[in-house]
């Protein structure tokens, strides 16, 4: 674990900023869960949530994050608290209360939200002033996804939060089978899934997309990759660039948190989808047909990763 510094330069001094890290005061809880979104890219949902008397428990922040999965976090405010099994003691409460927290996200966020939640990648994120080197490998034993913050408190008015460790679950996702009625019979269609398309890729496209992926793992040590159902997400602490397989054109379609407007925009290689409905998070489109087409993208790459 790094330890990083937060100096103050002025015109013929440096000062170092000297920050809290002890305890997670309820203040601070507060403060993240007014801005859960800026902090963390997550949609905030409840606070303080009670588990019912059989489970007896109280979940800090509840809430579901920009790829639609649902999220948990867990605050540390004590030494001695084990945030990390706690916080797995309630990933289990919810992966068995689906509904009651679908009912959740119906009322505050519509079924717009509630219908593509995404089931195969719930998240627990806890939050510390510190952790040992024991959560750390303790959490790299879980097949599950849990991301561990270091935060620390400045007295000017600054909060520091920093991604220390973070493991991915193994999921496998299985097509989904629809019933599309036709004029003869009923027959079982098969929605194709990012997984999917990866498989049926040919040899030029799949060397097309490890490149790409190459590339965008190697960014930074804070770097994380997510198959999801549609789309596959690299992410620091939020999405920086969505990536879609597209084995019919040959194509790869990325999804990158630049604003359109800040760029020269160049028919066939990149639009402005702000307001076009896609799969992803981003407003900027880049559609890649070529191995010339992959370094063209590394500096849109570039300015989406520095502002996640």
């Amino acid at each position: 674990m790094g330890d990083i510094k937060l100096f103050r330069l002025s015109e013929d001094n440096v000062e170092e900023l000297i920050g809290q890290s002890v305890a997670v005061e309820k203040s601070l809880q507060h403060i993240i869960e007014q801005h859960l979104e800026t902090f963390l890219g997550v949609r905030f949902l409840a606070s303080e949530y009670r588990t019912g008397k059989k489970h007896a428990g109280r979940i800090d922040t509840l809430g579901i994050d920009e790829n639609n999965s649902p999220v948990i976090i867990e605050y540390k405010r004590s030494v001695n608290e084990n945030v990390i099994n706690q916080g797995l003691f309630y990933l289990d409460w919810l992966l068995d209360h689906k509904a009651e927290f679908e009912l959740m996200i119906l009322r505050k966020y519509g079924s717009s939200v509630a219908d593509v939640i995404d089931w195969s990648s719930p998240r627990l994120l806890c939050i510390a002033g510190g952790f040992t080197k024991y959560d750390e490998h303790a959490v790299q034993q879980i097949n599950r996804n849990i991301e561990l913050y270091q935060y620390k408190h400045y007295s000017d008015g600054f909060i520091l939060l920093d991604l220390v460790n973070a493991t991915t679950a193994q999921t496998v996702h299985i097509s989904d089978e629809v019933s599309i009625p036709t004029s003869t019979t009923n027959r079982n269609t098969k929605v194709k899934t990012v997984s999917d398309y990866i498989e049926q890729a040919n040899s030029k496209l799949s060397d097309r997309y490890e490149t790409l992926k190459a590339y965008l793992m190697t960014l930074g040590d804070d770097v994380q990759m997510k198959i999801l159902k549609h789309y596959i997400a690299f992410k620091r602490i939020k999405n920086f660039a969505c990536v879609e397989i597209h084995p019919g054109t040959g194509k790869i379609l990325l999804y990158l948190k630049v604003k359109p407007d800040t760029v020269t925009l160049e028919p066939g290689f990149t639009r402005d989808v702000s307001n076009i409905g896609h799969y992803g998070t981003g407003d900027l489109e880049v559609v890649i047909s070529n191995d010339e087409d992959i370094e063209k993208v590394k500096r849109y790459i570039n300015m989406s990763y520095d502002v996640s």
